[in-house]
Formats: C-alpha cells, sequence, structure tokens
C-alpha cells in the first residue's frame, strides 16, 4: 500500500468509495467538498493505493487550534489489513509536523466499528458537544 496526496483524477473513485463506506449525506456534495479541501492546498488530503488503485482516503487539516480529521474511508474488502490506522498515522505525523497539538473527529453515534477503531488508536470521546450550522447548502 502507498499513500500519497489525493489528486483531481481520483476524484470520481474517492466519491465511490465514501458512498460505498456510507460517508455522504444528501445536505453534503462530496464533489463540493472535495474542491473545497483541494483550494486550500494544505497537502493533508490523502489516498492510499494498492496496486495503482485507490483503495483509502483521508481528509486532515490544522485550524492554527486543533487538527481534524474528516472522510477516513477504507474500501470494504481492504478493512481489516491496516490502511485505516497506516492513513491515520500518516495523517497525524503531517499535522504534529506543522505543530498540531490535538486532533479532533466526528463519528456518528451510531457507528460502532468507526467508534471501536478510534478507540483502539486511543482517541477517546471528549466532554463537549458537537454542533454545527450550514454557512452554504449543497443540495441542489
Amino acid at each position: 500500500m502507498e499513500i500519497r496526496p489525493f489528486e483531481s483524477a481520483d476524484t470520481e473513485t474517492v466519491v465511490a468509495l465514501w458512498t460505498t463506506c456510507n460517508l455522504t449525506r444528501p445536505w453534503n456534495d462530496p464533489r463540493e467538498d472535495i474542491a473545497r479541501k483541494v483550494a486550500v492546498a494544505d497537502g493533508m488530503f490523502l489516498v492510499a493505493t494498492v496496486d495503482g488503485r485507490v483503495v483509502g482516503s483521508v481528509m486532515a487539516g490544522y485550524d492554527g487550534h486543533r487538527g481534524w480529521i474528516n472522510y477516513l474511508a477504507v474500501a470494504p474488502v481492504q478493512q481489516g489489513a491496516g490502511h485505516g490506522r497506516a492513513l491515520m498515522a500518516e495523517a497525524e505525523a503531517r499535522l504534529a509536523a506543522v505543530g498540531c497539538p490535538k486532533v479532533n473527529l466526528q463519528v456518528r453515534d451510531t457507528n460502532t466499528s468507526a467508534l471501536a477503531f478510534y478507540e483502539h488508536l486511543g482517541y477517546r470521546v471528549d466532554a463537549a458537544v458537537s454542533m454545527g450550522k450550514r454557512l452554504e447548502s449543497d443540495e441542489a
């Protein structure tokens, strides 16, 4: 497995991966999310490839206070092979390299396998409530 920066040619494969992994929602156009991240150009949108095929992704970012992980996905047939752990390790290393002191992520409370995965990597539930407000709608 190789980890490399996302390339625009990966877009449809990554969208299909996110869809397969149940990460997309009607109110978040994944292509818009990709375009927004690519515009930041921080080198923290990564894909994992096996034999040249994209099998995983992670989108990381740092706002100067906290790092964030989004869209960690591994193709179901590749899960359990260590690709998710490797993507997280690379994202964490890149965040640490820019001085990030803490990483946050959000997981749907019904996604028990993802919660177990992150707990295995040392993540813990913070005593905080996640709140959000859409500033722009991706829905057509």
